[in-house]
């Protein structure tokens, strides 16, 4: 429900103007000629974008950068996927800037230490950013606008990539959440700003330019080899890109969705979540987007619901980060630190490779090297294989995806491996073990994914396209299928492997 008149809206408007006020007063004192710079991160966008309008509402001159940083201590270096995505969103983003008279300011190092040369160097009067919420991008962040205050620069972030802070949604005795679906109740209750701020039509840039770096110098693209065809055959990256697919959810109306959302053989997923991670598009922006399928077509209102329920997610994903700071390397429950994993490099590889033999979890893999991103569903089937059927931990399958995924947002990636592992938040049954023969009958019932990213099975009929060992040999080989050399056979026994699974996971019952 949007509550745009909510009194948790009117305090976050009076908030802004407060901030703006204040942040007047301290750069009374500052030449009119110098600059305010925008500091963007993961909001490459100038719709919505709170900082960058507050910049242009203090009239000073803008400056726009943004700082490759693989240098700040205990941050996590942007994988490959990313990085390709990266350069064609500053790409995109440099353009949209100069059509409204600024710049792009490139600079490449550890963020405290080029932002605070780059103050110097234009005598700025402050610096705007909006906040992030991994732990060291919280402590960086302090630590600058510690150091700016201290200067007598004004160091000021605003909220521009989730509906709610994670300080904002309390339990009733005052906490934080660790389950799910109280926590979405809560955020709902407290209410939802849906008015997205406007692209502004100018951008004034200062009359003097500080150097910047060449975007191709930073070699985000990959080269020898080009492994990214299938990415660029797959996205627009950039804010336009994302507007594209928000007007494209716009016109399904989300019709079917809540029923067809787990069906990787249709496209029925809004895929914005690269755009989400990027911050081409804003939480705020999507949510609005949806309610307004809402409030023009009554019949929509269940499939808006799970819709931005998947919003709620990731939501919750970030409330997890902030106050689990060590997700992404530590269980969250701390009883799966006993867990009997197992070492299994042949397996991990194959899981890689996508050929483990079973046809789905094949299927997803190879759609994510192609691609830079997998299908929700398939995503939950390639995880509890690589963790329940090879017993492999579930970090090795989160490093992987944080290096092939364009959309590898620390706090979804670390909350939703595991979740699937059993060992994080609100997690499933730890004993649930997904059959990866069933769960493609279940959700490509035809084999239409597994036959796209899993040629060499094309011709097996549906009644075997997600168990070709079952199939007859005169059925492989009227298809064309010689198993261990057109594709491989299983290489574990899921059956064998489900009793394995569960029995280490009795261990967890059991021990002392």
């Amino acid at each position: 429900m949007i509550r745009a008149g909510s009194p948790h809206v009117k305090q976050r408007v009076a908030h802004a103007e407060r901030m703006r006020k204040e942040t007047g007063r301290r750069m009374e004192t500052t030449s009119e000629d110098a600059p305010v710079i925008v500091w963007f991160r993961q909001d490459l966008r100038l719709g919505d974008n709170p900082a960058l309008v507050a910049a242009i509402e203090t009239k000073r001159p803008v400056l726009c950068l943004y700082v490759l940083d693989d240098e700040t201590p205990g941050a996590w270096r942007i994988g490959a996927a990313q990085r390709w995505w990266l350069h064609h969103s500053l790409a995109a983003l440099s353009a949209a800037i100069e059509a409204r008279g600024g710049r792009l300011i490139l600079r490449r190092g550890a963020s405290l230490e080029i932002v605070r040369a780059l103050v110097d160097e234009t005598k700025a009067a402050a610096v705007f950013w909006n906040r992030r919420y991994e732990p060291f991008a919280i402590e960086a962040d302090a630590a600058l606008k510690g150091a700016l205050l201290r200067d007598g620069v004004e160091a000021t972030s605003f909220k521009g990539a989730l509906l709610f802070e994670p300080w904002e949604v309390k339990t009733g005795a005052g906490g934080h959440f660790k389950v799910y679906s109280p926590f979405w109740r809560a955020c709902l209750a407290r209410g939802v700003d849906g008015t997205a701020l406007p692209a502004p039509d100018r951008i004034a840039a200062p009359a003097d330019l500080p150097r910047s770096d060449d975007l191709a110098a930073w070699k985000l693209l990959p080269t020898k080899p080009d492994w990214a065809g299938g990415m660029r055959a797959s996205w627009v990256p950039g804010e336009v890109g994302a507007l594209a697919k928000l007007d494209a959810l716009r016109e399904s109306r989300l019709l079917g969705y809540a029923a067809q959302r787990n069906r990787p053989d249709l496209p029925q997923t809004s895929r914005l979540s690269p755009h989400l991670h990027w911050g081409e598009i804003s939480p705020r922006q999507v949510w609005d987007a949806a309610h307004a399928v809402a409030h023009a077509h009554a019949a929509s209102s269940k499939d808006v619901e799970k819709f931005v329920s998947e919003i709620g997610w990731r939501e919750f994903s970030h409330h997890l980060l902030y106050y689990a700071p060590a997700l992404p390397e530590r269980n969250w429950r701390e009883s799966f630190d006993r867990f009997p994993w197992a070492s299994d490099p042949d397996g991990l590889e194959a899981w890689r490779r996508g050929c483990t033999g079973y046809p789905i979890v094949d299927a997803g893999m190879r759609e994510l090297w192609t691609t830079g991103w997998m299908h929700n569903r398939v995503r939950m089937v390639v995880a509890s294989f690589l963790i329940k059927d090879l017993l492999i931990h579930w970090r090795e399958g989160a490093a992987w995806f944080w290096d092939t995924l364009v959309d590898a947002d620390l706090a979804n990636n670390a909350a939703s491996w595991q979740w699937v592992a059993g060992s994080g938040a609100d997690a499933a049954p730890y004993f649930r073990v997904f059959n990866p023969v069933s769960q493609g009958e279940t959700y490509d019932p035809s084999g239409d994914y597994v036959r796209r990213w899993v040629p060499e099975l094309a011709k097996l009929p549906n009644a075997h396209i997600h168990a070709p060992w079952l199939a007859s040999s005169a059925t492989l080989a009227a298809a064309g299928v010689t198993l261990g050399e057109t594709y491989p056979k299983p290489i574990i026994d899921h059956g064998k492997a489900r009793v394995r699974a569960l029995a280490a996971f009795e261990t967890l019952t059991t021990a002392n």
